[in-house]
């Protein structure tokens, strides 16, 4: 199994880390995966994912829950754009599940929640110390929503990843799912896209919806195409992406998803994505790291 000689290409992002807990597994599972859902950064929104499920001695109100990182990219008016897309996942993904609260994990920067969150109580809504945190209390009809009152962001590093070469689909699934649970294990790593199927690049015949797919690594392709960068016998490439707290981190995350896949039968190549400058101001080099 090869590791080629490459680099992954990433850039800044801006993210907040929160906690979501909720009565039982069912409840948070639907919450988490309802906010962290449709990663969107193609249309200029936001992307998600779960870095932790937690015990309930690990969260503010002794639930069970989940650390969860909710992220746009870093540009101008990026805190702005953050604390509105925040609050769409919050309101459609958490708040309408029972039992739910949302409580801050990260100590960094300062999003105020009542404008965009806490007026959902229409007015009836309080400011209350619960749990030793400062929470708005929304009244629902299913009792209440808390949520706490301000919320930490911070600068990290967003596309980090890897890609697979693979013969089957089974060794493609194998690979991208031994990847995912390494990286699980990382702290402040998340894979917003989960095991990928379709990577992107920057360049576009439809500019009016964004990146499109990466031709010259499909497949099915590979006969249709001069420019066709897949080689004989593969047939399957899966993308990880990852986003970190630091570039420490998601490049810990990378090097965990390459050691975790070297027995998998049927994986001939490990790669990674870049776009010789366009995309990120971050080199991550594959061979420099597992070496």
């Amino acid at each position: 199994m090869e590791i080629e000689d490459t680099y992954c290409e990433a850039f800044d992002g801006l993210f907040v880390r929160i906690c979501i807990t909720a009565r039982d597994e069912k409840r948070l599972k639907r919450a988490v995966y309802g906010a962290t859902a449709l990663p969107s950064t193609v249309f200029g929104e936001s992307e998600g994912g779960v870095e932790k499920w937690l015990k309930e001695h690990e969260t503010p109100d002794g639930r069970k829950g989940a650390l969860v990182q909710l992220w746009v990219n870093y540009d101008k008016g990026a805190a702005k754009k953050l604390e509105y897309e925040i609050s769409k996942r919050i309101r459609q993904g958490i708040l309408v599940v029972p039992t739910t609260s949302v409580f801050n994990a990260l100590p960094d920067g300062k999003i105020d929640t009542m404008n965009r969150i806490g007026h959902c109580g229409d007015g009836y809504e309080t400011i209350e110390q619960r749990f030793g945190r400062e929470v708005i209390v929304v009244p629902i009809m299913m009792g209440e929503f808390l949520v706490e009152h301000y919320l930490g962001y911070n600068k990290g590093v967003m596309g980090g990843n890897v890609w697979f070469f693979c013969e089957s689909l089974e060794a493609a699934l194998e690979a991208g799912e031994k990847a995912i649970a390494s990286i699980e294990k990382i702290e402040g790593a998340i894979t917003p896209f989960d095991i990928c199927s379709a990577g992107s690049k920057p360049e576009t015949k439809y500019p009016e919806i964004g990146p499109t797919t990466n031709h010259p690594y499909c497949p099915s392709l590979k006969q249709k195409i001069s420019a066709s960068k897949v080689p004989e016998g593969v047939n399957f490439i899966p993308e990880v992406v990852i986003n970190g707290v630091s570039l420490d981190s998601v490049r810990e995350a990378m090097k965990a998803a390459i050691d975790s896949v070297r027995d998998v039968e049927g994986l001939v190549k490990i790669s990674a994505g870049n776009y010789g400058g366009k995309l990120g101001r971050y080199k991550v080099f594959l061979k420099a790291m597992v070496e």
